[in-house]
């Protein structure tokens, strides 16, 4: 029998270059701005722990960096922290990818778990257009789009 996975892939082309955007995705300050305030504590090193924090404190989700190859591609193990339901699944890849094209980054994001039906793919599939929405404003025009 084989696996079943479920998976998340999105797609963008932002205005600006591969290390901006690397800079944006890895600061912790600027990542506040479009991440509705969350952000990642990490050293942004491979081997490395990393959480993501809510406004107040309180854990969002949690993981481990797997790959990364500076401006280019993060990969991480993701776990959620805050929903049992989504916890119980375990442990999550997300990958996320940087290509310079004609002026533009394509930035790719691709969550995938080893479940199908994954409740947390559903999550992620909601809140990654959100953010990268968000993250697209704020580096083409200075202002963020959702709040």
């Amino acid at each position: 029998m084989a696996n079943e996975t479920s998976s998340f892939v999105y797609v963008t082309y932002i205005r600006t270059t591969s290390e901006e955007l690397w800079a944006a995705l890895t600061t912790s300050e600027f990542m506040k701005k479009y991440w509705f305030g969350m952000n990642f504590e990490t050293d942004w090193k491979v081997g490395s722990p990393w959480k993501l924090m809510f406004t107040d404190g309180r854990i969002a989700d949690i993981g481990e960096i797997v790959e990364l190859d500076r401006p280019r591609r993060i990969v991480l193990k993701w776990r959620n922290q805050f929903r049992p339901e989504l916890t119980a699944e375990g442990y999550a890849r997300c990958s996320i990818e940087l290509e310079p094209q004609d002026g533009a980054v394509k930035l790719t994001i691709s969550h995938t778990i080893e479940r199908a039906d994954s409740k947390l793919i559903e999550a992620v599939s909601g809140g990654w257009p959100r953010i990268l929405s968000n993250l697209k404003s704020l580096l083409e025009t200075g202002e963020i789009t959702l709040s």
